[in-house]
């Protein structure tokens, strides 16, 4: 097969689940395949940490001056694709050219505006609902993230379950359990972080559930006996002001810290000091930061809702996302109970290791496969 792809969220959406997806695929896919060749569209002065074999080779992507990464790749790359034999557009199928008449894959990681319009961007709102059902009409497989996604997919589109393939998203080799003084020493240094503390990380979307976790975390202070903080990790979005004023409605200024963007390297060690990771998001297609946290042998809590249960399984204490007070009970009871600390790290880290970029990349290479002989 002569294959063709995307990969421009691979470098200006690095750091976000579908950066970090588009990133793995192309890396993996260069680990595992030396028969088929592959086209990777970039921006002509960007080169990834890795060497592309000899059946890889990088075309320019179309670009154009933008802050914004989803108006960026709404402009299509331009292929001859004459020499394709299927296009692979990663980040839902934006960019996707309607000219082109090789086979045409995406890979939509979940519908998340059609499910929750008032927790997405009006940017990408429109983006997403005025050109996804074309999309869809125009491609000839989908790619998603779990069979949750799956269902939701194809129930709100009308789309043929057979041509739906779900390829499971995995933690980076980068987390794993770590030398714990070492990993303080980094965060302390670099954030000023230096207690114990309960960490989200994640986009700070109404969708996320940040003001229950932040109701729950007031809850827990009334009661818990040792001083512990709340790290709500990400890039501050709109709703910043709403959880900074609660914080202070609740007074806990100084026990809330907002980091805001965490460097991709220090990742790995932010997971490792966490003593406990929160997930209370109310709707994942995949719900990537649980199960780094897992790789790092941090405990996790997490919704019962979405894909969550599916990709989690047992292996967190998952709870209804609307119940604040059972949130509050369960970080406490996490933080004192040693024994089922224990048991939630060595589950996490065994089922952790379920998940594997190169079964990704294998994966979806049999869904390029099956769309291509249809």
């Amino acid at each position: 097969m002569n294959i063709a792809i995307d990969g421009r969220a691979a470098k200006w959406y690095r750091g976000t689940g579908i950066g970090t997806y588009t990133y793995q695929i192309i890396n993996n896919l260069n680990q595992i395949d030396f028969l088929n060749k592959y086209q990777v569209f970039l921006p002509e002065d960007v080169r990834f940490d890795y060497k592309f074999r000899n059946n890889f080779s990088q075309m320019k992507s179309a670009e154009e001056c933008n802050s914004n990464f989803w108006e960026e790749v709404k402009i299509p790359n331009i292929l001859h694709d004459e020499d394709i034999d299927i296009y692979h557009v990663p980040q839902n199928g934006v960019g996707l050219s309607n000219y082109i008449q090789c086979k045409k894959i995406i890979t939509l990681h979940d519908i998340i505006p059609l499910r929750m319009p008032e927790t997405c961007s009006d940017r990408y709102l429109k983006i997403f609902n005025n050109i996804m059902p074309e999309i869809i009409k125009n491609c000839d497989g989908i790619i998603t993230v779990s069979n949750f996604s799956k269902e939701d997919i194809a129930k709100e589109f009308n789309y043929p379950k057979n041509k739906i393939f779900v390829t499971y998203l995995a933690s980076e080799d980068c987390y794993r359990p770590l030398e714990k003084e070492h990993c303080k020493s980094a965060i302390k240094d670099r954030y000023s972080i230096d207690s114990d503390f309960i960490l989200y990380v994640g986009g700070f979307s109404p969708r996320k559930n940040i003001l229950s976790l932040i109701n729950a975390f007031s809850l827990l202070k009334s009661k818990y006996k040792k001083d512990i903080k709340l790290v709500i990790a990400g890039k501050k979005g709109i709703s910043y002001s709403i959880y900074k004023k609660r914080v202070s409605d609740l007074n806990l200024d100084s026990s809330v810290i907002f980091p805001g963007f965490i460097r991709m390297e220090d990742m790995p060690s932010l997971y490792n000091c966490a003593k406990l990771f929160v997930y209370p998001s109310f709707y994942e297609g995949f719900g990537l930061p649980p199960l780094e946290a897992m790789a790092c042998g941090t405990p996790v809590i997490a919704s019962n809702t979405s894909s969550l249960p599916e990709i989690l399984k047992d292996s967190a204490v998952l709870l209804n996302p609307n119940d604040t007070d059972k949130l509050y009970e369960s970080m406490c009871t996490v933080l004192e109970d040693c024994s089922l600390r224990e048991r939630l790290i060595e589950k996490g880290l065994q089922h952790s290791l379920k998940y594997n970029w190169k079964k990704t990349a294998y994966d979806t290479i049999e869904a390029y496969k099956n769309t291509l002989a249809r």
